[in-house]
């Protein structure tokens, strides 16, 4: 290890010798932060750092506190050569990520002092300024390789995404006046922005740019930010189809409870989320995206369903060649339907209806795997909640007579099933009932409901469409309505489904009982209470002679498999607690 007076002597006098030589005297001496503002003061030898920059990158990166040197060699150095040493560093870091996560299914993440995020916003600080040096006469075949190497190193931390979007500013400001100032609590190092261009060099291979370029690198950028937009979105707990039923629903709000609209109002961290997702909004609009119309929905639901949106990147010949990210295009139609509403922004008018254009769009992204495309982007599936809820309150729900809707319900569903957040959960849920009875059609309505208690598997969603029964026949009753729903006859079709036969669990073991009672238990429930209103309250729908069967086969042998859990070992508080009510409310149908 050399003296540092010895390394200082060796960065001055060694840039007399030839590039070659004073590379190898800069690998060795260069290695410790104190070394760093000498070679910086060599650096400003343009011809030098023309000659040798894109050679410092890697080992500059390395050592702590070289951002000046670092900047100095975007300013100085030969921007197509630095820029092709920058794209090899960022692949660098998207291989350190995958070494460096720790998988922890509880608290997924990264080592908390990584060194990764600084490197990062390093390098896109040096391409802010690269990009606007190179004069070439395509300069989209720089930007297009450089932003997939960026995306592919992203990862998004408020930090990583400020630089993103410092980035974006930057690039876009090519062919257009500055872009207005947004504020952001996170602020991170932007050397193109508050350092001197007057430094940078010229490019020394200078071309006309060619007129076909400027849309290309538009284009790029659009594509770019429904990108990144995308990977946020899936990665935060936005909640925008929650918090739009709070502002869509405010009397149902629980006084005394905080609202999550208000969590997102005063916690810091919940701000910026917001405040993030709002600056790529508006990068995207200082980047032409500032419309809704039918051809920019079209183009989402007709689009591939696996599509990678970066691979054109690399090649293409025009920009009709590069297309949005579809899941990005979802996010940014949903937060300009959630921020017209919530926050009152002057944002465009989706021209889109629920049927056929968003029952498409849900087709595309949930497709046959519907639970591992919900898990695997569960930003997007909330913010196809949005779109949907958006265009409800807006009334758009079909633009012709045609219309699918128990498909369409039979994704809403899903996703009040399988969403890892149960605020978009219950969103999904009001949203699928909202729309159930809002159809006209009494007899498509039935149809659905018992479409769910026969087929469904899960007995939260039966519990859910026992809820809507109910609803329906209240309904019915309320507005002396003559339906499908105001006779006997409904009750006599779906009755098998609501109290099957479970004469069976007479012969059950304890531990089959317990599993029973696990998958069940949400369902069971609810058909218990919807039994009391059915046989106290709502008899005149009761079909003659039902009461009977319905005690022999379903609450006699319920109700002795109850009593049996009870006793049992392994029950424990909430299952005593839940088995009690159970007992308790088939008791009271009298029907034992």
């Amino acid at each position: 290890m050399p003296e540092l007076s010895e390394s200082i002597k060796a960065i001055q006098e060694g840039a007399k010798e030839d590039r070659f030589t004073y590379l190898t005297i800069l690998q060795y001496h260069v290695t410790t932060p104190e070394v760093l503002p000498t070679l910086n003061d060599v650096l400003q030898d343009a011809d030098l750092t023309r000659e040798i920059g894109w050679d410092l990158v890697q080992m500059l990166l390395n050592i702590e506190g070289s951002e000046t040197c670092l900047e100095t060699v975007a300013r100085l150095g030969n921007p197509r050569e630095v820029v092709i040493k920058i794209m090899e560093a960022l692949e660098g870091l998207a291989v350190a990520w995958n070494d460096e996560v720790i998988i922890d299914v509880d608290e997924p993440g990264v080592v908390p002092d990584s060194k990764i995020p600084g490197k990062f916003i390093t390098l896109l600080g040096m391409l802010a300024i690269l990009h606007r040096r190179i004069e070439t006469k395509y300069p989209s075949r720089f930007l297009g390789p450089s932003l997939v190497k960026v995306f592919e190193a992203y990862q998004p931390t408020p930090e990583m995404t400020a630089s993103v979007i410092n980035l974006i500013y930057s690039l876009s400001g090519r062919k257009r006046p500055p872009l207005p100032n947004r504020k952001s609590s996170i602020n991170v190092a932007n050397p193109d922005q508050d350092g001197d261009s007057s430094k940078n060099a010229p490019d020394p291979e200078a071309e006309q740019e060619d007129p076909k370029e400027e849309a290309m690198q538009q284009k790029l950028l659009q594509a770019f930010v429904t990108c990144i937009l995308q990977r946020y979105v899936n990665a935060k707990d936005m909640l925008w189809s929650p918090r739009l039923l709070e502002v869509y629903n405010p009397k149902k709000t629980v006084p005394g409870r905080k609202t999550m609209t208000e969590a997102f109002r005063e916690d810091e961290e919940l701000q910026n989320q917001d405040s993030v997702v709002g600056q790529l909004v508006a990068l995207l609009r200082d980047l032409g995206l500032d419309k809704c119309p039918r051809e920019f929905v079209k183009v989402i639901f007709e689009a591939p369903v696996h599509t990678d949106t970066l691979a054109p990147f690399d090649d293409f010949s025009s920009a009709d060649e590069i297309h949005l990210s579809p899941g990005g295009a979802v996010c940014l139609i949903a937060y300009w339907i959630f921020s017209k509403d919530v926050f009152g922004s002057d944002s465009p008018r989706p021209e889109m209806h629920i049927f056929p254009d968003h029952a498409a769009i849900l087709r595309r992204f949930l497709g046959r795997e519907m639970q591992s495309e919900i898990l695997a982007s569960p930003g997007i599936a909330d913010a196809l909640l949005a779109i949907g809820l958006g265009l409800e309150h807006r009334n758009l729900i079909k633009e012709a007579d045609e219309m699918n809707l128990m498909a369409y319900h039979h994704s809403l569903t899903l996703i009040s099933v399988f969403h890892p957040h149960i605020q978009v959960r219950n969103a999904a849920t009001s949203f699928a009932g909202s729309l159930l009875h809002a159809d006209p059609d009494d007899q498509n309505r039935l149809d659905i409901l018992e479409d769910l208690l026969e087929n469904c598997m899960f007995a939260s969603l039966k519990a859910c469409a026992v809820t809507w029964l109910k609803e329906e026949l209240i309904a019915a009753k309320q507005k002396n309505l003559s339906n499908q729903f105001s006779s006997p006859d409904v009750i006599e079709r779906l009755q098998y489904f609501l109290f099957p036969d479970m004469l069976s669990l007479n012969e059950t073991s304890a531990e089959a009982l317990f599993e029973f009672w696990a998958q069940n238990h949400l369902f069971l429930l609810q058909v218990a209470n919807f039994a009391y209103f059915l046989f106290a309250g709502f008899t005149h729908l009761v079909p003659a002679g039902m009461g009977a069967a319905v005690g022999q086969r379903f609450v006699e042998p319920l109700l002795a498999a109850a009593e049996r859990l009870q006793k049992a070992d392994g029950a424990d508080g909430e299952d005593h607690m839940q088995l009690s009510i159970l007992t308790d409310r088939l008791r009271s149908l009298g029907l034992q």
